[in-house]
């Protein structure tokens, strides 16, 4: 078979187009002789993503374009296009000292502030590995968790809940999925304000049981993450129920952050799987939790049960949950 028809096989029947990067680069190699180096192929990635266009656009618009228009008069805006003032009253040869001087303006900064005008841009920007992205995007059924648009119609991106560059962590619990338009839309348009975040998953509460576990009873700790940590419940209705819970003190679920929510359910998954693996007669299991007095919450401090089931444990298991309604467990 000829290279022209492995390759053409291979991008009808098996190139995979989860995102614009295969068909890119190959399109990069096929017009420059099957050569490239590595800069000029993510430059190609980045002339076809709208997220940067978006970007500099608002800072053309926003920041250089009002400073020149508006401030100095050299340029000049009709609708969308900005025009240099007096352009047409230039020579060519005028045209080009003009441009000479603006490149030696250029050079002379890039010389004086080197790779540290862009590193704003940088901070944060870690690739995340591919085995993380897809745990998260797996978790999140490839769906943006912001809008739900399927990762079908839009390519999604790996997106830290609690931004990196304001202390948050490279944690599973911390990442989410997020479409390439939400992702660069959160910066300025999340009403959470990120600036106190990392004092709140601070908080912790004198006297409160769970908030006291997690200082002078690590001992009973089994499991835990940047967020959360589980232990194995004190009265326990059954062997191994466990007490997953949030370390920041929040009365309830309902008062988790995205993150936290993120952060208890990776706990609950790798738990059931362990006890999976340690107990063999584990067959079913409850997750539930009390949210309030009228409840049972009698510990107010959000923790969530997990509580393994057996074949035969109780004479009849119909209902499950239902039950802490006494007499409403069979319908």
């Amino acid at each position: 078979m000829s290279t022209f028809e492995k390759l053409k096989t291979f991008i009808i029947k098996d190139m995979r187009t989860s995102h614009i990067y295969q068909p890119v680069m190959l399109i990069e190699l096929l017009k420059n002789n099957g050569k490239r180096t590595v800069t000029d192929i993510a430059k190609a990635f980045v002339n076809r993503d709208p997220t940067q266009v978006e970007y500099y656009s608002n800072i053309v618009k926003n920041m250089v374009g009002k400073v020149l228009t508006n401030n100095r008069g050299v340029t000049y805006k009709d609708g969308e296009t900005y025009h240099l003032t007096g352009a047409h009253d230039l020579s060519e040869f005028e045209r080009e000292e003009l441009i000479q001087l603006c490149q030696r303006r250029l050079e002379g900064y890039e010389a004086k502030r080197g790779a540290a005008m862009w590193e704003h841009r940088r901070q944060g920007h870690e690739p995340i590995s591919g085995s993380i992205r897809y745990e998260v995007l797996k978790r999140a059924e490839f769906r943006c968790e912001l809008c739900g648009i399927s990762a079908e119609e839009k390519s999604l991106e790996v997106d830290h809940i609690h931004p990196k560059s304001l202390g948050g962590k490279d944690d599973l619990s911390n990442y989410q999925a997020l479409c390439y338009s939400c992702n660069s839309c959160k910066g300025n348009k999340d009403a959470t304000d990120f600036r106190d975040l990392h004092t709140k998953y601070q908080h912790r509460e004198e006297g409160c049981l769970f908030c006291n576990t997690q200082v002078n009873e690590r001992g009973r700790i089994v499991d835990e993450n940047t967020l959360a940590y589980v232990i194995r419940d004190g009265f326990p209705v059954t062997q191994y129920h466990s007490l997953i819970i949030p370390k920041r003190h929040v009365a309830d679920y309902f008062g988790l952050t995205q993150a936290e929510v993120n952060a208890v359910n990776q706990l609950i998954k790798k738990q059931k799987t362990l006890l999976d693996e340690t107990d063999s007669t584990i067959d079913g299991y409850n997750i539930g939790m009390n949210c309030g007095e009228s409840a049972g919450q009698t510990v107010f401090h959000c923790h969530l049960h997990l509580i393994p089931r057996r074949i035969g444990d109780v004479e009849s298991p119909k209902g499950g949950v239902r039950h802490v309604i006494a007499d409403k467990g069979y319908y």
